[in-house]
């Protein structure tokens, strides 16, 4: 055997020379192999001894060549699993690693999860110190979509026989509106200044007030789209964007909102004459709608009709069957957290209270896959108002559109059954539309 004293140098060109016939894998191998023996050889627990005394020497050089400061190469991989295989404590260290790293993953995770934790039980602490945050999520008037496009020019949404203008329902308050006369007169409007529209107003054609949802403006896709299929009805279409919504001015409130709907029914109703006057609530604006409505029926100056699309019962009832309160519907004092700080702001819209209160025909539209509002609201909104003593004297229906059709919340005006819906509710005939 030699001597520890060997000259490394030597020892090392060995085992380098040996290694040379296996691509230099081989004394990568046993330069790590070494080092293990040496560790536990010192711990007192080596392993059994080497077939030849010339590998034994080579590990050893190997093992000194290391603490020497020799570089180490990377074993292949093959034998780097036969290593491992033969030497338990290259299997202890490798599985020391391996449990190293699943612990620091398991560490970055739970870490995670104790942030997520943390915000999901905060929320609801948030909502409830500061309530305006609840009525910021029910209007969303902060959300302008379609972005960029113009208000004050209609005609870039298609719309070239509307007319944009503004009115002030109260001081500090001014809201942009849409008048899109029946497309019979397209051609007519080219041109055609706000006085001629106001004028239009009073001609034989009836007249739709339009009452949208939260979000977006009265330059939304989906609302742009049922203004163009009612004007080709032959229907006015007059639209507006509530206090606060896309270029109007003010705070967003349900005060205020009915307030706005209330000015622009008699802003039209003085320049209509004994013209029809229907008023169609989508979504939140529904809630506007029968607010509107049941102050209108108090004044006995009701509408001739009102059409409710994707309704819901009130606005807590909304709220708690709403996609966004999912994961916070079974949470300990929901109703306290979410839904009492929405009446605390005056946030009502109480479609099943208002049905009690309106004398004039309805007609609620409805949508089985509604995501947002779901179909059983609607339905029970129905029930409410059929048994109704106000509306003994008028009609009230209600038309489903079957899940398949893909109507959901918005896309109702897509029904090739709408203009006959509308033609045998509000009790017009084909000719008189398209006079």
């Amino acid at each position: 055997m030699r001597k520890r004293t060997e000259p490394v140098a030597l020892e090392h060109d060995r085992c380098v020379a040996l290694g040379s016939s296996s691509s230099g894998s081989t004394a990568a191998v046993l330069d790590a192999d070494s080092r293990l023996k040496r560790n536990l050889h010192l711990a007192g627990k080596g392993p059994a001894e080497p077939r030849c005394a010339a590998d034994a020497g080579m590990k050893r050089a190997l093992g000194r060549s290391l603490l020497a400061g020799a570089p180490l190469l990377i074993p292949s991989l093959p034998r780097c699993r036969l290593l491992a295989h033969t030497h338990p404590a290259l299997q202890i260290h490798t599985h020391t690693l391996s449990f190293t790293r699943r612990k620091g993953m398991w560490f970055q995770l739970r870490k995670i999860l104790l942030c997520v934790l943390g915000l999901y039980v905060t929320i609801p602490f948030l909502i409830k110190l500061c309530p305006g945050i609840q009525a910021k999520l029910i209007f969303l008037n902060f959300v302008r979509v379609p972005y960029f496009i113009d208000l004050k020019k209609p005609q870039d949404q298609g719309l070239n026989h509307t007319c944009n203008y503004y009115l002030q329902p109260e001081e500090d308050v001014t809201i942009g509106v849409w008048h899109t006369v029946p497309t019979i007169w397209w051609k007519t409007a080219q041109g055609k200044d706000q006085m001629w529209y106001e004028d239009a107003l009073a001609s034989s054609y009836p007249i739709i007030l339009y009452l949208h949802g939260n979000a977006g403006t009265r330059g939304g896709d989906h609302r742009v789209e049922l203004y163009k299929v009612l004007s080709s009805l032959g229907y006015h279409v007059v639209t507006f964007d509530y206090r606060g919504w896309g270029d109007s001015i003010g705070t967003p409130s349900e005060r205020g909102m009915t307030y706005d709907a209330l000015h622009v029914f008699d802003w039209i109703k003085a320049r209509s004459g004994d013209n029809s006057i229907y008023i169609w609530g989508h979504s939140l604006g529904t809630g506007v709608a029968t607010n509107l409505v049941r102050r209108l029926c108090e004044r006995e100056t009701p509408p001739d009709a009102l059409i409710l699309e994707s309704p819901f019962t009130n606005i807590r009832e909304e709220a708690k069957s709403h996609p966004f309160s999912v994961i916070y519907r079974y949470f300990p004092g929901f109703d306290w957290f979410f839904l009492d700080p929405i009446t605390s702001s005056g946030i009502k819209f109480a479609n099943d209270e208002n049905v009690k209160h309106i004398s004039c025909s309805l007609l609620i539209l409805h949508a089985e896959d509604d995501p947002v509002v779901p179909f059983q609201l609607g339905r029970k909104l129905y029930n409410i108002a059929a048994p109704s003593r106000s509306f003994r004297d008028f009609k009230v229906q209600f038309i489903p559109f079957h899940s398949d059709l893909g109507y959901r919340h918005k896309y109702i005006y897509k029904s090739p059954e709408l203009p006959r819906i509308l033609r045998e509710f509000l009790g017009r005939s084909e000719p008189e539309l398209q006079h």
